[in-house]
This record gives C-alpha cells, sequence and structure tokens, in this order.
C-alpha cells in the first residue's frame, strides 16, 4: 500500500511536471488500497497527449515512473491515463476480440489482428482465453507482433 505522505507528494510531482509541459490538466490521483497509483488526467487537447495509438500516454507514463521513483522509495505502479483513453481502448478490444472469434468460429478462416502493444494483445489473449473453436496466437516480432485468430481443429 502506497502511504498518504507519498501519495501527496506524488501528486505535487505530477503537477509539476505537467505544469511545465504547458498543457492545462486537471488531474486526479485516488487513494488506492493496494500498490497501484492510478493518475487521472482530464484535459482539452488528448489527443497531443495520448499521440498515436497511445504511444505518447505510453511514454508519459514512463517518464512519470521514473521521475515518482526518485522520489518514492517504497515499490509502487503507475496506471497513467488521460481523458479514460485506456478504459476505451480496453473495451474496444474486448468487443473486437469476440466479434473476431464469432467470425472465426462461423466461417472457418482465420484472422489476423494489426500490429499491437504487448499490453493490447494481452488483453485480447485473457479476452478469449476461455473460447472455444479457436486458437489465439502472437506471431511476428515487435513493433509488428500481432495476433492470429484461428479455427480449432
Amino acid at each position: 500500500m502506497i502511504e498518504i505522505q507519498d501519495v501527496e507528494k506524488m501528486r505535487v510531482l505530477v503537477q509539476e511536471f505537467f505544469q511545465k509541459t504547458t498543457f492545462v490538466v486537471d488531474i486526479d490521483i485516488p487513494v488506492s488500497n493496494d500498490d497501484t497509483l492510478s493518475i487521472m488526467v482530464k484535459t482539452e487537447e488528448p489527443k497531443m497527449l495520448i499521440g498515436q495509438s497511445g504511444q505518447t500516454l505510453a511514454e508519459i507514463q514512463y517518464l512519470l515512473k521514473a521521475i515518482l521513483r526518485r522520489h518514492i522509495s517504497n515499490p509502487f505502479y503507475i496506471n497513467f491515463d488521460i481523458n479514460n483513453y485506456k478504459e476505451k481502448k480496453t473495451t474496444y478490444l474486448k468487443e473486437t476480440a469476440r466479434s473476431l472469434a464469432d467470425e472465426v468460429v462461423l466461417t472457418k478462416k482465420e484472422k489476423m489482428l494489426d500490429p499491437m502493444p504487448a499490453y493490447e494483445r494481452r488483453i485480447v489473449h485473457l479476452e478469449l482465453t476461455e473460447r472455444e473453436g479457436i486458437l489465439v496466437q502472437s506471431v511476428g516480432e515487435d513493433p509488428e507482433r500481432r495476433i492470429v485468430i484461428k479455427p480449432s481443429l
């Protein structure tokens, strides 16, 4: 569990980070009962901070974690999100995975998804892990690694 004083210190550091970027943001860092610090940002300019396929968002999360680790000695994880992008993306990935799995079962033809980062592939794998009638594999090398959904024999 992250200590209350550490959360307050992190809140100040995150606010300073965004002030230096000159982006106008509202920051919410709720206190949680585990080792994950949720940093929820709302802004009028989300595209600039999210980037293509969430790449800039992931890089900001990496930077914030590096900055915060220099000031907080206890171990912690960060869940950084902008305008609920990750939540919306997760919902979209799950729906797409189910839809494509249905199509594979009906047509008996494999479907290949676009390349995606590891955390997105993991969402798809977890969504389809219990699904019967299909096999799910990751193929290729990063950054072109993608998921293939195949009919099971």
